[in-house]
């Protein structure tokens, strides 16, 4: 968890650039999660990001995936997006010709795989020639231009457009890597993969080649934080911050260890030890990682039942008080016929007979144009009738429950 790990590193007094250093003496290389440990906010400023992987490759270090590292010293210094370019182009159209024309995501794959990979050379390529665009951009707001002038600007600003796209669809397959890591995290598969596009298109418009890193490496963190931000937006009815969702996932994959292991549920002390986190800590992390259910849940395949029939309403009265109170409406609203209709406004104004909501003698005045005293006089009158025996022997029953 690079929080805790970051909080350890502060208290043994080692800096993050110190601990990147000592891994890459140790390892020869640095890999993503080092960074992360570093420096855990870089996922959500990537601009640090990019001061960090600038400062690391003019230092000679390498940089990357261990999947990338591994792959490169396995082919001798060759580039993991050329390695990946070798492998696609011979094996990717005989799986092509395999997709059915329903095959939503498998049209999709199809479809980007009809763009090759890039060698580090023509990123740099396309990157200056977006450069270039976006130069002609600025000096076409400029005035004075010659039309000759102008339409090579114009001409130049679309091929950076060109460029741009082709950066883009040939990095296509990239969001498709991240974002499989993070199915069955409550988003459907392909709203994963539109909002790694999101964060693919981003990181084109922001990519800087002079910094000597490759696009994959820095379209990477892009990416995955498009689509784990999707995550914590779109998963939960209540949204989960997403360190917190990044740790609720972990204590999670623990906890289904540790019950294989146990053959029990863990308690939330076995699971903060596991976790080497407090155990408030862990039962928090627990109450937040519960889904709240939709009271309109169907329970049955028919869906003429739902959930919210099925569990009691400890506010609510009981039946026979429900049907008492509707009684005793029905018989109110009887008696009052026989009182003349200014009575009867009063005393559903005074007692909330109507909308439940009661009224003062001024506020009911008010209403009906007359003076406090005499809706109390009115009232009077009206309470008094009600306590003739004719209409009190109906309503005495009631009164004495």
């Amino acid at each position: 968890m690079e929080l805790d790990q970051k909080n350890k590193l502060i208290e043994e007094g080692i800096s993050g650039e110190e601990y990147l250093l000592a891994k890459a003496e140790e390892q020869g290389f640095v890999i993503y999660s080092d960074i992360l440990t570093a420096f855990p906010e870089v996922e959500e400023n990537i601009e640090k990001l990019e001061s960090i992987l600038t400062t690391l490759i003019e230092a000679g270090i390498d940089v990357g995936s261990l999947k990338e590292i591994e792959e490169r010293k396995r082919q001798g210094g060759t580039t993991i997006g050329e390695t990946d370019r070798i492998s696609a182009v011979a094996d990717q159209q005989a799986y092509f010709d395999t997709i059915a024309i329903d095959d939503t995501i498998g049209l999709y794959l199809k479809e980007i795989g009809r763009v090759p990979l890039l060698t580090a050379e023509e990123e740099v390529m396309l990157a200056k020639r977006m450069e270039a665009g976006l130069k002609a951009k600025e000096k076409l707001d400029c005035n004075g231009l010659d039309p000759q002038r102008r339409i090579e600007f114009r001409m130049t600003v679309q091929d950076g457009l060109n460029a741009r796209e082709h950066l883009i669809r040939a990095n296509s397959r990239l969001v498709i890597s991240v974002a499989k890591r993070y199915i069955g995290r409550g988003v459907p598969f392909l709203d994963l993969i539109q909002e790694g596009n999101i964060g693919l298109i981003r990181a084109a418009n922001k990519f800087n080649y002079q910094l000597g890193h490759k696009f994959s490496t820095y379209a990477t963190w892009w990416i995955r934080q498009a689509v784990t931000r999707a995550i914590a937006d779109q998963s939960r009815t209540i949204r989960v911050p997403v360190h917190m969702g990044d740790q609720i996932n972990k204590l999670l994959r623990i906890s289904h260890r540790l019950t294989q292991e146990l053959g029990r549920s863990p308690t939330s002390a076995e699971l903060a030890g596991a976790m080497e986190i407090p155990t408030r800590k862990a039962e928090e992390m627990l109450r937040v990682a519960r889904r709240p259910l939709s009271l309109e849940m169907p329970t049955d395949d028919e869906g003429n039942s739902e959930l919210g029939d099925f569990i009691e309403d400890e506010d609510s009265a009981a039946p026979d008080e429900n049907v008492t109170s509707a009684m005793l409406r029905e018989l109110l609203r009887d008696t009052l016929q026989d009182l003349p209709p200014r009575e009867v406004r009063i005393l559903q104004l005074r007692y909330g007979l109507v909308d439940g909501e009661t009224y003062t003698l001024e506020e009911v005045g008010k209403k009906l144009g007359v003076t406090r005293e005499r809706v109390r006089q009115i009232e009077a009158q009206a309470l008094s009738r009600l306590r003739h025996p004719t209409h009190a022997r109906k309503l005495r029953d009631y009164l004495m429950r």
